[in-house]
């Protein structure tokens, strides 16, 4: 079931939701519609389990980073950071519209799960950075994770970066580099400088 699911994924991913009814879904994975209601009661059962298959994809991305023992605070935030946006910037903002419009309830279900989980992350990730001596222990870090959270958040839409003439790469690391600097320590601050160093020797 999860592979069809995955499908019906790409599918709302690329066209919407509002638009994609339950005989699209058919002919496009190539199913009889008697056999996708084996899987699914209804549309919104579809949706409810496309989102939370989207969800533990993101939740596997996240964890791979963050239980890895060899990285430190920054590292763990930097890759966590760069998937979590990559990964809401690749939705369609048509299907988050959809999601809002027609679907309020799975919409603000999915939306405050995220809250939850990726805040739970950036504290988790505070009190690392504290341990190792990177991050202050001299912030109120709530608000802090709440604004980083809802920033995130904001990548599913495109319309914070209208107008503007830097790439989406460009943007989440100058953004990055703003937040990072803002809660380093001079130990952090001096890791954070040997980083960048090491990326764009890389590039180079």
């Amino acid at each position: 079931m999860e592979e069809l699911t995955a499908k019906i994924a790409d599918i709302y991913l690329h066209y919407g939701i509002k638009s994609i009814t339950m005989d699209d879904i058919a002919g496009k994975i190539g199913i009889s519609k008697k056999t996708l209601y084996v899987h699914y009661t209804d549309k919104k059962d579809v949706i409810s389990k496309v989102l939370q298959y989207l969800i533990n994809n993101q939740n596997k991305g996240i964890n791979k980073f963050i239980s890895d023992p060899d990285q430190n605070a920054i590292d763990k935030l930097f890759n966590m950071s760069k998937f979590i946006t990559w990964h809401q910037h690749a939705i369609n903002p048509v299907m988050i519209y959809d999601l809002q419009k027609y679907y309020p309830d799975l919409w603000q279900q999915v939306y405050n799960y995220k809250q939850k989980a990726v805040y739970k992350h950036i504290m988790d990730n505070v009190s690392q950075g504290i341990r190792e001596g990177l991050y202050r222990n001299d912030i109120n870090y709530d608000i802090i994770a709440s604004v980083y959270v809802s920033r995130m958040e904001m990548y599913s839409t495109d319309d914070w970066s209208s107008g503007l003439k830097y790439s989406f790469e460009e943007i989440f690391k100058t953004l990055f580099m703003y937040h990072i600097r803002g809660i380093s320590t001079p130990k952090g601050i001096d890791y954070l400088e040997k980083m960048e160093q090491t990326r764009n020797e890389i590039k180079n």
